[in-house]
């Protein structure tokens, strides 16, 4: 069942009190494969404002690791949940903290696993590729249909997600990879696990405010009732139960800036 057509942002007439910001990374931070400067900016604006700010993305390890380094962010969830990492500032000196769902004995078994699936993935459907970041990857494969290959239409996303689904894999459509892995997460167990190891608390969904674009962040358009979907989520509503409540006008990260504007001004 297609997700429900989002309000118009502009129609929301009153911001409610927020603890934080969350929001995807790949075209809702990003246009076209770069990331807009002022949605950058627009994150740091959040911090300056006294909030917290956490991506969730379905990226890997070892972009995640940078970007809770060197971002102004406050803990990142990423390869859709599986793990999260926050750097925190002491009188010692930085120190990052890096939480895995599956232990390393786990994770290497199921990487061979997923090895040998990715190989079929690859006969079966083609045109399809390794994501690029596989190699920074500790818990999941990442199919490529439009990032680095010429892209590829529903079919062939569907025939990944069929292959990943047979295998016993769950697995979960973004805007440029269909992402899988074994084990049972999402992004939404992430932020949650984040913000328990972090804070000592439950994430209190009605006082964040989550950003997304793609099927795999139908899970956290269902648990934040301020939920905004930047302009090109439209594309992936026919694949989620669960939409955004409300939409901009712009699209990837101008529309996040746009959002971020009306949430901040």
């Amino acid at each position: 069942m297609a997700a429900a057509e989002p309000r118009p942002l502009a129609e929301l007439a009153q911001v409610p009190p927020l603890d934080g910001i969350l929001c995807d990374i790949d075209d809702t931070l990003t246009h076209h494969g770069r990331l807009v400067p002022g949605a950058l900016e627009a994150l740091a604006r959040a911090q300056r404002a006294g909030l917290k700010v956490i991506p969730v993305t379905g990226r890997p390890g070892g972009w995640v690791d940078h970007i809770a380094r060197m971002w102004p962010v406050d803990g990142v969830v990423g390869e859709n949940g599986g793990l999260w990492f926050w750097r925190e500032d002491g009188e010692a000196g930085a120190q990052l903290h890096r939480r895995f769902l599956q232990d390393p004995a786990t994770r290497a078994t199921n990487r061979a696993r997923l090895e040998l699936l990715g190989e079929e993935i690859l006969a079966a459907v083609p045109g399809t590729a390794l994501a690029s970041d596989q190699p920074y990857r500790e818990l999941d494969l990442a199919i490529d249909f439009c990032e680095d290959v010429p892209a590829l239409g529903d079919d062939a996303i569907d025939a990944i997600v069929s292959c990943f689904e047979a295998a016993g894999a769950t697995c979960k459509v973004s805007s440029i990879h269909v992402n899988g892995w074994f084990g049972r997460f999402d992004k939404l167990a992430g932020i949650r696990a984040l913000h328990r190891d972090r804070w000592g608390t439950d994430i209190d969904v009605d006082r964040w405010a989550f950003f997304g674009d793609s099927a795999n962040d139908a899970p956290m358009f269902g648990a934040f009732p301020l939920s905004i979907g930047v302009a090109n989520v439209r594309a992936f509503l026919p694949r989620m139960d669960t939409g955004p409540a409300w939409i901009t006008d712009g699209e990837g990260g101008h529309g996040f800036v746009e959002a971020m504007d009306r949430l901040l001004g």
